[in-house]
């Protein structure tokens, strides 16, 4: 059963980092994707990044569980955007208070 509680993305998601956190996540294969992953900390983002959402999202679709994303910087957003993966990510702002 995954972790109630938000996996914080912190630093950057882009080409060179990416393949670090793929290995560091890839017992959500087996053990389940966190329900939700709180992007806020991600301070520099690439189509990488946008690749390794989608390969979370789709590990949490296999084993018929939900993953939200949080906070998604306007950059990685963007990025989805324009890759036209942003509705099939279902990226979220928490709104300003």
């Amino acid at each position: 059963m995954p972790d109630p509680s938000p996996y914080r993305v912190n630093g950057a998601l882009t080409k060179d980092e990416v393949p670090q956190r793929w290995r560091q996540t890839a017992n959500w294969l087996t053990a389940g994707v966190p329900a939700h992953i709180d992007l806020g900390g991600v301070e520099q983002a690439d189509a990488s990044g946008v690749a390794l959402l989608l390969e979370w999202s789709a590990w949490a679709r296999g084993r018929g569980e939900t993953i939200t994303f949080e906070n998604a910087p306007e950059g990685l957003r963007t990025i989805a955007a324009l890759s036209q993966v942003d509705g099939l990510l279902g990226l979220q702002e928490t709104p300003a208070s």
